[in-house]
């Protein structure tokens, strides 16, 4: 989400002079020209409290043509400030902050996400629980999050292999914070032990930290309990843990690898909105098997860019690993990856950015 509101910002900067009112250390992120009034996130109400008032009298003071909340959260944030201002108002929104289950939420935040003058949803899925909560259809724009198009590098991909001591080892990357929903115990459980029984030597590196701070966070420590499953289903040697990476680590894990596992779960009130790591894999030529779940669905070309499953079918996941491991990592499948992530480069993203609300003007 912060990369996403980020983005937004540069993405209205060529067309707009622009304003941001965001969390403690946000004035690091923006150009130096961008006015920037920083609340401090904890505690939430306080945070909430303190944005309403620098926003009020942000707008007030230059009178914007657009206020944008980059989530459902701060949606009565801007909408109260474009009312006091005579602003039209925008909402991102990212799928949870429709379903978050409570009832306080519900009933005090979802009135002002209808109310804004349009609502811009990171994919299909969101759209259609937007549309479920009551926000018309004529407001509603699907913008998906962008990627960055890399260069490719074969020795920075050897490299990163080499020096964890991968070798020639078939390599599964997950990337993401380690969360209930993200499924990775569930996958070594009941879809990694068959992968094993056939690539004996099969490993699955994880890349990403703890979501202590998720709002579905769960006790105790995600990456011990997918040490524990993988214990039980006796593959623990292949289970690796490389914990938060840098930018550069990263494009070489994505690079070094030969297949993205996403087997998201379908939670109760919790979703997954759009599923940016898969399209940030295709970003380097790395196809993605996935549950077609939430929306992932928006970034995952089937059959192009990787392999959507069954939600649930972990028979079936771990066929489609086997399959895609059988098959060589070709010039083909790297290209139809990049030219799918390609049409969702963060340009095109500011393009569409621009033009819906270039259009919803009059």
């Amino acid at each position: 989400m912060e990369k996403v509101n980020q983005r937004l910002l540069e993405a209205l900067q060529p067309a707009w002079r622009t304003a941001l009112c965001g969390p403690a250390g946000c004035a690091a992120y923006v150009e130096p020209q961008t006015e920037v009034k920083q609340s401090r996130v904890k505690p939430l109400p306080a945070f909430l409290a303190a944005t309403l008032w620098r926003a009020v009298r942000l707008a007030w003071r230059r009178k914007p043509e657009w206020i944008i909340a980059g989530s459902g959260l701060t949606a009565p944030v801007a909408w109260l400030a474009g009312r006091c201002a005579g602003s039209k108002v925008a909402v991102y929104l990212h799928g949870l902050d429709i379903v978050a289950p409570s009832r306080v939420y519900q009933w005090l935040w979802l009135p002002f996400i209808r109310r804004c003058d349009i609502a811009l949803v990171n994919s299909a899925n969101t759209a259609r629980l937007a549309k479920s909560r009551g926000v018309r259809p004529g407001k509603l724009h699907v913008l998906h999050p962008g990627t960055d198009l890399p260069t490719l590098d074969a020795v920075v991909a050897r490299d990163f292999r080499e020096r964890l001591g991968f070798g020639q080892r078939p390599l599964l990357l997950s990337v993401g914070r380690l969360t209930e929903r993200k499924g990775l115990a569930e996958f070594v459980t009941k879809a990694l032990p068959a992968i094993v029984s056939r690539y004996p030597d099969a490993l699955l590196v994880v890349i990403g930290d703890e979501a202590s701070d998720a709002l579905h966070a769960r006790a105790g420590s995600e990456r011990e309990r997918i040490l524990a499953a993988a214990r039980i289903a006796s593959v623990e040697q292949n289970v690796h843990f490389l914990g938060r990476c840098d930018e550069a680590t990263l494009g070489a894990a994505y690079q070094a690898s030969d297949l993205h596992i996403f087997p998201v779960l379908e939670l109760p009130g919790d979703v997954e909105g759009f599923g940016m790591v898969a399209l940030e894999a295709a970003a380097h030529g790395l196809p993605t098997i996935a549950f077609a779940v939430g929306g992932v669905p928006d970034a995952v070309d089937d059959g192009h860019t990787g392999t959507l499953v069954e939600p649930g079918n972990y028979g079936d996941l771990g066929a489609a690993v086997i399959r895609q491991f059988s098959q060589a990592h070709d010039g083909a499948t790297i290209t139809a990856c990049r030219e799918f992530a390609t049409a969702k480069a963060w340009p095109v993203f500011g393009e569409r950015l621009r033009n819906l609300l270039g259009a919803a003007r009059d």
